[in-house]
């Protein structure tokens, strides 16, 4: 029997978030800020990561990486290598009789793609690319037997990198338009490549028993690589098992299956033996995914009351060497949300790709969003410098109001519930902005180098779908398991509150695990902050389904009337009496009593806020200095205050890295100059704001059953356009030049001091 929503709700009166279950019910969880209940255990050294687990007999693998960017692979000498005590194996390309190739998310209509090699063949195409795998009984003969070998490559281009037009959105005439505009404003940013600095770098355990492949794997999306394993390798799919423990972070560097693990799988299945490959924080800089990345220019155009009549953007995402699964997500992102939460007149929006002899790129925390985000809102922010409006007056001016959506953007996006007013609104109260703004005109007479900066974001988070589980244990407890991975969101803690109330008990009542192949029919994984809004929908559906099933096994049971059955605290209410759920357990019929759900949602979350940053300069050496953020987020409904604004703060942590300090390096001839940690910067804990202001101002999502959406990117989507528009504020006395990123002191300065720079 079918789980009657409509039904449910007119009988229990239950709408997650807004009433209790039935009259007697003490606690609703979902809201509560409670802690996570996975610190513990990884507080006390008692996590379980890849690396941790090593079986009896596990070999170690380890790479030739290709110690040029570019070239033909003229001879590979396996010899020194295979007469290194302890190694057992030396594999080139040539000795991988693979199937098949790596997936990729064709997300834009005749896009290019390039699956990668396993182990290069005739060419390497970028710097690091693993060349040979080396087998050995420890990681030193493993290092000592990759050293040992003879590659011999003679340099050369190997990738056209001019880019290549990929998708173009249009409505009106916008150059007309540009051209017959009152104010006209244009800007150009270019972004870094960033690397998703993951706590743990990338890691796998490969394992045949002759009847199923295992691999322990540091992944986001563990039933994806079963899929990529079981297509590359040729094995049914029922004989590849991924695991995915522990994982200390991954912001989308640990979204796609990578050649190393390729290489590792197959060496297992041929030896019969567990293989183990851990890569180092070089490995991970130099041939993991990077982020970001993109050339971005814009143009927008005001009539004489400050309403934005046209808006023309051309955008260049490089591709790296290889196309990961998600290699167009930013791209496609970057152009679909333009021009934002904004109306405006025609649109004229170019994207570009462009493949290119370095690490491949693919979706980093944000993906496209930031680019975009960032563009637009420097745009408004020069277009009211040049207007003689305040940057607020103007958003508010041209922004969408709450009855306008759901919204039909210009790109054919559908954009979902928001209220962008009310954003405004709660930033300016929040700030005190015309204090603000006269503060810093103060401290400008005094000689202080100070800016203030705004953005207003609006992002798509969370469609497609998820799957869930939910069991009866024989103590009345509760096992459910999630097809949306974990990577430290805290998404058991969640999870066990939404299910916790449909089925009024405590959440420590339900043990929620996730991460395995083996326990769910399929899944998804942990992408684009869409966990909470369809693998919690899953789980709410999931829950509730139970629960009418077992309200109508025990009116079977009883001969009673399935409508005679209700939910009470702990348990299921049979007139007066109360059966608590250890005792159901018991019952007949309820020991094999589990459902599994798919759900899909109907259409994307989008959510929105609003950033207000308070930027300080040193005139002297450049060095800037956050002094205040004030934040205001519309994340939908909220499962876990706490959780949102650990996701929140993690995410603007990491936004302040993207604007001030990181950056992939190399040099004219293609070397890497950023290969370790110290070249490499990321922000630390001294690099936060002084002052951090973090507020919820929420509209319920309409495009999932929770109401939710997402927030795990927004840090990195709306905080690096406010700090950008400050220190551009701070300098606008100093120079109107568009910085590129990131904004070290050295950059500032320089652009502080252009006629120092003219006499060097």
């Amino acid at each position: 029997m079918g789980f009657d929503t409509e039904k449910y709700r007119a009988r229990w009166g239950m709408i997650l978030g807004e009433a209790p279950l039935f009259a007697g019910q003490k606690t609703k969880w979902t809201g509560a800020a409670m802690k996570r209940r996975e610190d513990p255990a990884l507080l006390k050294g008692a996590g379980h990561y890849v690396d941790d687990l090593s079986p009896p007999g596990c070999l170690v693998m380890d790479f030739f990486r290709s110690p040029e960017p570019s070239g033909r692979i003229l001879s590979i000498d396996k010899a020194d290598a295979l007469a290194v005590e302890g190694v057992v194996a030396v594999l080139g390309a040539a000795d991988l009789p693979l199937k098949g190739s790596s997936a990729v998310n064709m997300l834009i209509k005749g896009a290019r793609q390039r699956p990668f090699d396993v182990l290069a063949g005739d060419v390497v195409t970028a710097l690091g690319q693993p060349v040979v795998a080396v087998v050995a009984q420890n990681r030193a003969a493993a290092l000592d037997g990759a050293e040992a070998l003879l590659v011999e490559i003679e340099p050369g281009e190997t990738l056209d990198s001019a880019p290549h037009p990929t998708a173009h959105h249009a409505s009106g005439d916008a150059g007309a338009a540009l051209d017959s505009a009152a104010v006209r404003v244009e800007a150009a940013l270019n972004h870094a490549r960033l690397a998703p600095m993951a706590l743990e770098p990338r890691a796998a355990l490969a394992d045949w028993d002759g009847q199923t492949l295992t691999l322990h794997l540091s992944t986001q999306t563990p039933f994806r690589a079963r899929e990529d394993l079981a297509r590359i390798l040729g094995l049914p799919l029922a004989q590849v098992r991924v695991i995915a423990p522990d994982v200390g972070g991954a912001f989308g560097g640990k979204a796609s299956i990578y050649p190393e693990e390729v290489a590792l799988a197959f060496a297992a299945h041929q030896l019969g033996r567990a293989v183990k490959w851990t890569a180092t924080r070089s490995d991970d800089l130099m041939a993991a995914t990077h982020g970001r990345g993109a050339e971005t220019r814009a143009e927008i155009g005001l009539d004489a009351a400050g309403l934005i009549t046209a808006f023309r953007a051309e955008l260049t995402f490089s591709l790296g060497s290889w196309t990961p699964y998600s290699a167009y997500a930013p791209a496609r992102n970057a152009a679909r949300i333009l021009p934002g939460p904004y109306r405006c007149g025609p649109v004229d929006i170019h994207l570009a790709t462009r493949f290119e002899n370095r690490a491949p790129m693919g979706i980093y925390r944000g993906a496209g969003r930031p680019e975009a985000v960032m563009l637009t809102e420097r745009l408004i922010d020069k277009a009211a410098l040049a207007a003689g409006i305040d940057p607020l007056d103007l958003r508010r001016r041209n922004i969408l109001r709450s009855g306008d959506f759901p919204y039909a953007s210009p790109t054919g996006e559908l954009l979902d519930q928001s209220n962008p007013a009310a954003l405004l609104d709660r930033l300016e109260r929040e700030a005190d902005y015309a204090a603000l703004r006269a503060r810093q005109a103060r401290r400008r007479a005094e000689g202080e180098v100070v800016g203030i900066g705004l953005a207003l974001y609006i992002e798509p988070c969370g469609q497609g779908w998820e799957t869930a589980r939910l069991r009866l244990c024989a103590d009345g407890s509760f096992a459910a398991q999630t097809g949306a991975s974990a990577q430290g969101q805290g998404r058991e803690t969640a999870f066990a509150q939404i299910a916790a109330d449909v089925l009024c008990v405590a959440p420590e009542c339900v043990q929620v695990g996730e991460g395995d192949t083996a326990a769910l029919s399929n899944g998804l994984g942990a992408l684009a902050s869409r966990s909470t809004a369809i693998g919690g929908s899953a789980m709410l559906r999931a829950a509730r389904r139970f629960l009418d099933q077992a309200c109508a096994r025990l009116a079977d049971l009883q001969g009673l009337a399935r409508d005679d059955i209700l939910p009470g605290e702990g348990g299921l209410l049979v007139g007066n009496r109360l059966l608590g759920w250890p005792e159901i357990a018991c019952l007949p019929g309820f020991a094999d009593l589990a459902v599994e759900e798919t759900y899909t949602a109907p259409r994307e979350a989008w959510a929105s806020g609003a950033v207000l940053a308070e930027v300080s300069v040193d005139p002297d050496t450049g060095v800037p200095l956050v002094e205040r953020i004030i934040w205001v987020d519309d994340a939908g409904r909220v499962i876990n205050p706490m959780l949102l604004k650990g996701q929140m703060m993690g995410g603007l942590a990491q936004g302040l890295g993207h604007v001030f300090m990181e950056r992939i390096a190399y040099d004219d001839d293609g070397q890497l100059l950023t290969g370790s940690l110290m070249d490499y910067a990321v922000p630390r804990a001294g690099d936060m704001p002084r002052d951090l202001h973090l507020h919820s101002e929420p509209t319920l999502s309409g495009a999932n059953d929770l109401g939710a959406k997402g927030v795990g990117e927004a840090g990195c989507i709306g905080v690096p356009p406010a700090l950008v528009n400050a220190v551009q504020d701070a300098l606008s006395p100093f120079t109107r030049q568009d910085l590129h990123l990131p904004l070290t002191s050295e950059n500032i300065w320089r652009a502080m001091h252009p006629a120092k720079e003219e006499s060097r």
